[in-house]
């Protein structure tokens, strides 16, 4: 039994109808209010406001060293936002989903929302070039275009995209209220988290809140183009299948067929098999090698039969002559 997700997709013509989240009023509202935010906090910290005071003061203040029981448990708890494991663990679960959904488009979003999100921090991230906390040089300073490459936090907005995503393709308002709320507490969580070991500035984590809730709220104007990437996909699938249907078979070389063997009597010892002295091409001439019996009685049986007269063994004479050459005379002297 085929279980893969092309075979659930199979079963059923048309897909089951999903909800698609669209640009409402209130997301859009929500998206200017968030991209102002996202500003005002690149603004804070190129201009080193207050901003940039208290990024140092928690820094300063080292929170691992306050509370260093928490130390082993965050360690572990701060992987939630790490890209590479959280990506398998959502990718894992989204497969699921389109198994039962017989869609696509459960893990075309998850992919539309990495590739956005690494495009977007990946590029502020190497414009500012800001350092760490562990590797800035000197206090009270922003620490930007130093090559470092922390601002906006991944981890945080990692963890806002790839959790908060679970909520944004909920089919159910009880499971996006749910799974809204668990998105939220890891992100908080892990942008904490990040402060607390001293990765990262609080401003870069509220940067990182800020940019990864930017994606989720401008996911529905991609929709257009999951739908198109996924038709095309199935299309392509189609397309696939049928050349395997028509592909011609590998010709089979089919040898002459061989006449059926004759029964030959068995020859005792002492006996002599019989043989046809035949040229090549030509019967009845001499000179050609011998055919066993039982190939000669074969070659017998499959060949027409032929009607052959007398054959006289005098050398036959013409109006013109005998066509033997005449034979040269010694020349005699004298």
């Amino acid at each position: 039994m085929r279980t893969d997700i092309f075979a659930r997709l199979d079963r059923e013509p048309e897909p089951p109808k999903i909800e698609i989240p669209r640009m409402s009023r209130t997301r859009a509202a929500l998206f200017g209010g968030t991209l102002a935010f996202y500003i005002a906090i690149v603004v804070a910290v190129l201009v080193s406001s207050s901003l940039v005071i208290l990024d140092w003061k928690i820094m300063l203040f080292r929170p691992y060293q306050q509370w260093p029981d928490l130390h082993a448990f965050l360690d572990y708890f701060v992987v939630l936002g790490q890209r590479g494991p959280t990506a398998v663990m959502i990718a894992a679960w989204l497969g699921w989903r389109s198994w039962r959904q017989h869609t696509l488009r459960p893990l075309l979003a998850l992919g539309a929302a990495l590739l956005a999100l690494n495009v977007t921090v990946g590029a502020v991230k190497l414009g500012l070039g800001r350092l760490g906390p562990h590797y800035a040089t000197q206090i009270g300073s922003a620490e930007l275009f130093a090559g470092g490459d922390i601002f906006p936090s991944g981890h945080t907005a990692n963890a806002v995209v790839t959790w908060g995503i679970l909520a944004y393709l909920a089919t159910t308002p009880r499971a996006r209220r749910y799974l809204s709320i668990v998105s939220s507490v890891v992100a908080l969580g892990v942008g904490a988290t990040t402060v607390y070991l001293g990765t990262h500035w609080l401003s870069d984590v509220l940067l990182g809140w800020a940019a990864g809730l930017l994606i989720l709220l401008a996911l529905p104007w991609f929709e257009p183009m999951i739908g198109r990437a996924e038709r095309a996909v199935l299309a392509l699938r189609d397309r696939w299948r049928e050349g395997l249907r028509q592909a011609p078979a590998a010709p089979v070389t089919v040898g002459a067929q061989r006449p059926a063997p004759v029964p030959q009597e068995p020859v005792h010892a002492g006996e002599e098999v019989p043989c046809e002295h035949v040229g090549a091409g030509h019967p009845g001439r001499t000179g050609a090698p011998a055919r066993p019996a039982g190939q000669l009685a074969a070659a017998q049986l499959t060949a027409q039969p032929r009607q052959h007269g007398a054959r006289s063994e005098r050398t036959p004479v013409t109006p013109a002559g005998s066509r033997r050459p005449p034979r040269s005379r010694p020349l005699t002297g004298g």
